[in-house]
């Protein structure tokens, strides 16, 4: 997160997690825990390598996301929530259920 600061809480809020992409990949880590990148990849299949990791990084240096490296052959890496990406569930399953009365 840059040194920008935030009047409105939910600009702030937004900045985080907005967009198309960052809140459908917190929710497959909700739903599934720890993902590897293919994973998440094939789960949204219309996302971009290019996008993902772009996203995979914004959410990481927020402090959304852990990215755990494996230094083994092949190398693999994980991503898990933080306890600060744990707090954004509940916002996340309210979109849900919003999304579930309103389809």
């Amino acid at each position: 997160m840059d040194d920008k600061k935030f009047i409105c809480p939910i600009e702030f809020t937004l900045s985080v997690i907005g967009g198309k992409w960052k809140p459908l990949i917190i929710w497959r880590l909700v739903i599934n825990g720890t993902l590897r990148y293919g994973q998440i990849k094939k789960s949204m299949n219309k996302i971009t390598h290019k996008m993902l990791s772009q996203q995979l990084k914004e959410l990481e240096a927020d402090g959304i996301i852990n990215r755990n490296e494996f230094f083994e052959i092949p190398p693999r890496v994980e991503y898990s929530l933080t306890e600060k990406g744990i707090t954004l569930i509940s916002i996340l399953r309210s979109m849900v259920d919003w999304g579930n009365q309103n389809m």
